[in-house]
């Protein structure tokens, strides 16, 4: 047999999606070919202390888990040799090199890890990374800079408007005239940079706009306040590549009894995955078309769920959101897209990780 590919595998973080990392990781780890593999799985720990792990700990039904902080810190080194992976003991001394890094599969979410941070660590340390590079990844979890994207791109969105917090907490009133006169109720209300729907809030009056947009205020300095649409059908589509691109045909999650989507309706609960969605052709086509557009529009590589809002009654079309890392559990929509179009869970890392290889071979050409 050849020589594995030397694989580390981030999860964690320090972002408030950390659990959800963890589930993305544990499937993942179940899922990579370890025949072609060598594995080496590294925990993110809440205050952003690499540790080595064993990988992602078992935890009971309706638990989330989260990165176990008792093992060895460790760290990546570029050396003469190339990227490592280093231990350190208790004192902080370097104990001892665990060996060369080939790749790195970053399986975090949201501030710290999708943001374009731990990209760019990986890429000064000249270690191949699965995913979009430094710039599209900070466009792509930052809702207020990608909104503006898409909008230069003509790409069709729900009415918006971004409200950043130095100017709530100077003068609220203006704000709050501007977006009841701009918006119809209900208004969402969310963090520009976070997923999960962590921090999202559905608002019916002047008094739940004010509580939604302080929780929002809660994960960042910019809250996104967006018009809700009535009968509107979330779907999704899975997108990977480099200079070539493959998106699946949409998928939709099928929820019953939440008013909205929200971070328990999809971790905690049972949800139904339709893949393909029961949508008509063109609708299925036109979100196929916009979510390469939104692909090329921030730069992407190596992989993105896109996500939209299908409005039954008049047959729009609305583009959400995009996803650089999406969400890998077990309720996630972006492995079921793909297996409908014939790629299994493990053929898809796999081609991730190539995808991965590929774009560093690429760039390598413009490094100094």
């Amino acid at each position: 047999m050849s020589e594995r590919t030397r694989v580390l595998v981030l999860f964690g973080g320090r972002s408030s999606e950390h659990e959800v990392s963890c589930l993305s990781a544990r499937n993942v780890l179940g899922a990579i070919d370890r025949e072609r593999y060598l594995v080496t799985t590294v925990g993110i720990a809440r205050d952003g202390r690499w540790t080595l792990v064993e990988g992602v700990p078992d935890t009971a039904e309706g638990v989330l888990p989260e990165v176990a902080d008792d093992g060895p810190t460790v760290a990546l080194v570029r050396t003469r040799k190339g990227p490592v992976l280093v231990r350190y003991d208790e004192g902080g001394a370097q104990a001892e090199e665990l060996g060369p890094v080939d790749v790195c599969f970053p399986v975090l979410h949201g501030p710290y890890g999708e943001d374009g941070t731990v990209q760019g660590l990986l890429a000064s340390h000249g270690v191949p990374y699965v995913g979009a590079d430094v710039a599209s990844s900070a466009v792509g979890v930052d809702k207020r800079q990608m909104k503006n994207v898409f909008k230069a791109r003509g790409l069709p969105q729900v009415p918006h408007l971004a409200v950043r917090r130095t100017v709530w907490d100077t003068d609220r009133g203006p704000v709050l005239d501007d977006i009841e006169t701009t918006l119809r109720y209900p208004i969402f209300t969310k963090p520009a940079r976070q997923g999960s729907s962590i921090g999202i809030r559905k608002c019916r009056s002047r008094d739940d706009l004010i509580a939604g947009i302080e929780e929002a205020f809660a994960y960042d300095r910019v809250a996104i306040v967006e018009e809700g649409l009535e009968g509107v059908r979330e779907i999704e589509c899975g997108v990977i590549g480099n200079s070539t691109i493959e998106v699946t045909r949409p998928g939709e999650t099928v929820h019953v009894g939440d008013a909205f989507y929200d971070f328990d309706a999809k971790y905690l609960k049972p949800v139904e995955l339709r893949c393909p969605a029961d949508v008509p052709d063109d609708i299925q086509r036109r979100c196929m078309d916009y979510a390469r557009e939104a692909y090329l529009a921030i730069g992407c590589r190596g992989m993105a769920r896109v996500d939209f809002f299908y409005v039954e009654a008049s047959g729009q079309v609305l583009i959400n959101e995009i996803n650089t890392i999406p969400g890998l559990t077990p309720s996630s929509m972006f492995p079921p897209v793909w297996a409908a179009e014939g790629v299994a869970f493990g053929e898809l890392i796999d081609r991730l990780l190539s995808l991965a290889l590929s774009a560093s071979r690429a760039e390598a050409h413009y490094a100094p």
